[in-house]
C-alpha cells in the first residue's frame, strides 16, 4: 500500500483537504485546526494503528469498541473481495443471499436460547430505531394499538437517528437543537451503586433503580407502554456493573405488563464483556437485541436487530403483518460475508475467552492506578470495557474546572505518549479481543506516565 509518511508536503496537503472538505463526526472545526489537531490514520496491525506521520499508536478503544479481532486482517479483505466477485448486491427487499442467511443461522447459534431471527441493517442507531419499530408494531399486530412509550434510562447511548436520540439520555449528546423528539420516551434512572440518585446502599437497597421502575409503568399506565431499552451494561454511563438481581427484576417487571424488552448490545456484544453478549452474565432472556460494531469488527457496516421466537411470531400470517419499512443496503451480501468470517474468527481464536481473561489482568493493573494517582478516583469495569474516572481531588469529591481544560488535554497528553482513546476526565478503555498480557502492560504503562504528565501540568502533586 502506498504512504505518504516521507512527504511532508503530502502529508499537510492531506491534513488541509480533511479540514477543509471533510466533516469530522463530533469534532469541532476550530480544534480540528489547532497544531495536530486532525489525525490522518493510515494503516493498522492488531491493536496498532498508524497515522500518516508515521506515528503509531496503541488502539485503546478498538475505534469505537469495534474491531474486536484487531487491524489488518487480510482474511476479511479477501472474504469480502471474493464476495464482491461473486454478487455484490441483489434488491434486498425481494431476494436473500446466502452469506445472509448463513450469518442469520451463525446469530442464532450464538445468542442466547430463543433468539432466532435477525434482520440486518446499516448500524447501531439504526438497529435502535428498528427495534423499537418491532416491538411498537408487535403490540398494533395483536389488536394493543395504545402502546407508543419507551423507557429509556439517564446515562444511556443509543444512537443518533430521531428515533434513537429520542431514547438517548448520554450527557455528551445535546438534544435541545432536534426538539422535539419523537414523542414517548419516558426516563427513568439508571445504575450508580456509587452516587446512586435514590441514595440508597446495595445490597440493603434489593436493586431499588429496578424495582422502582414499576412505579414509573404505573404512572404513565402499562397499556401506553411499548418497550423497555438498555445497555445491560452502559459505557456511556461509565462502565457500571449491575447486580445480578437488577436485570431479573427488569425481565421481571416487563413479563408482567407485557412490555417489550430490547437489550442493546451494540457495544456489550461479541465477546467486550468476557460472555459473547453482555445479558449473559445475568441469565436473563431478552426480546429484542440490538447488535452492530463488532459483529463485523468494523470492516463493513453491518447490524441487526435480532428477535426472539415470541416476539417473531408477532409477524406471522397476512402480508399485513409484516415489519414495516425496509433498508436498502441492510442484508447486504458482502457485509454479510465479512461479518461471518469476523464471527468465525471470534470463535476460532477463542476470543470471548481471551477478553475475559485479559479483562481481569486489565482490571488488576488499573487498581494499580489509582494507589498511584492522586486524580484517579475509580476504576471499573468488566471484560475489555473499562472506565478510568478522575476528579482534581477525589477526597473530597471535587471535579476538574472549565480552566483545567481535561476534554483537551487529556485526548493530547495520550496521543504524545501512543495511545488514541476517547478521554477526558474519564478515560475509556477497551483495546481489540486480541490483546495480549504484554500488550495490556505496554498500554497502562502509557496510561500511567499520561496521567503523571496530566498531574504535572495541572501542578497537582
Amino acid at each position: 500500500m502506498t504512504t505518504v509518511t516521507d512527504d511532508p508536503a503530502l502529508i499537510q496537503d492531506y491534513i488541509e483537504r480533511g479540514i477543509q472538505h471533510l466533516w469530522v463526526q463530533t469534532q469541532g472545526v476550530d480544534n480540528l485546526r489547532k497544531e495536530d489537531g486532525l489525525v490522518v490514520i493510515e494503516s493498522g496491525d492488531g491493536i496498532y494503528l498508524t497515522d500518516i506521520k508515521g506515528r503509531r499508536f496503541i488502539d485503546a478503544m478498538s475505534g469505537l469498541w469495534v474491531v474486536a479481532v484487531g487491524h489488518g486482517r487480510t482474511e476479511l479483505a479477501d472474504v469480502a473481495r471474493e464476495q464482491m466477485a461473486t454478487m455484490a448486491y441483489a434488491n434486498t427487499f425481494a431476494y436473500s443471499s446466502k452469506p445472509a442467511v448463513d450469518l442469520a443461522t451463525k446469530l442464532a447459534q450464538i445468542t442466547p436460547d430463543g433468539i432466532n431471527k435477525a434482520l440486518f441493517v446499516n448500524s447501531g442507531s439504526e438497529a435502535v430505531e428498528t427495534a423499537i419499530r418491532m416491538a411498537k408494531q408487535w403490540h398494533y399486530n395483536r389488536g394493543d394499538k395504545g402502546r407508543y412509550k419507551v423507557i429509556s434510562r439517564v446515562g444511556s447511548y443509543h444512537g443518533i437517528t430521531a428515533g434513537a436520540m429520542s431514547v438517548n439520555g448520554s450527557n455528551f449528546i445535546n438534544r435541545a437543537p432536534f426538539e422535539p423528539l419523537v414523542p414517548g420516551n419516558v426516563a427513568v434512572e439508571n445504575v450508580n451503586c456509587a452516587r446512586c440518585p435514590y441514595e440508597k446502599t446495595y445490597p440493603e437497597c434489593d436493586v431499588f433503580c429496578a424495582r422502582t421502575i414499576e412505579d414509573t409503568i404505573k404512572f404513565h399506565r402499562p397499556e401506553t407502554i411499548a418497550a423497555f431499552i438498555a445497555e445491560p451494561i452502559s459505557t456511556a454511563n461509565g462502565c457500571w456493573v449491575p447486580a445480578p438481581e437488577y436485570w431479573r427484576t427488569i425481565r421481571r417487571i416487563c413479563d408482567e405488563y407485557d412490555i417489550v424488552m430490547i437489550c442493546d448490545e451494540v457495544i456489550n456484544g461479541f465477546g467486550r464483556t468476557g460472555e459473547w453478549f453482555g445479558i449473559q452474565h445475568y441469565d436473563v432472556l431478552p426480546d429484542v437485541m440490538t447488535v452492530a460494531k463488532e459483529l463485523s469488527s468494523g470492516y463493513l457496516p453491518i447490524a441487526a436487530a435480532l428477535a426472539s421466537d415470541k416476539i417473531a411470531a408477532g409477524f406471522e400470517g397476512e402480508a399485513g403483518a409484516a415489519l414495516v419499512g425496509g433498508s436498502t443496503f441492510g442484508m447486504h451480501p458482502v457485509a454479510c460475508a465479512v461479518a461471518l468470517a469476523n464471527v468465525e474468527i471470534i470463535e476460532r481464536e477463542n476470543l470471548v475467552a481471551n477478553a475475559k481473561k485479559m479483562g481481569v489482568y486489565l482490571d488488576t493493573r488499573l487498581q494499580e492506578l489509582q494507589s498511584k494517582h492522586r486524580v484517579v478516583a475509580d476504576t471499573r469495569g468488566i471484560g475489555l470495557m473499562h472506565t478510568i474516572e478522575m476528579k482534581r481531588d477525589p477526597e473530597s469529591n471535587t471535579d476538574f474546572t472549565d480552566e483545567d481544560a481535561v476534554g483537551e488535554r487529556m485526548p493530547r497528553i495520550l496521543r504524545d505518549e501512543g495511545i488514541l482513546a476517547r478521554a477526558g476526565s474519564a478515560i475509556a478503555i477497551a483495546p481489540p479481543l486480541v490483546i495480549n498480557g504484554e500488550q495490556v502492560d505496554e498500554m497502562v504503562d502509557i496510561i500511567d506516565r499520561s496521567i503523571t504528565r496530566l498531574e504535572s501540568e495541572l501542578s497537582i502533586a
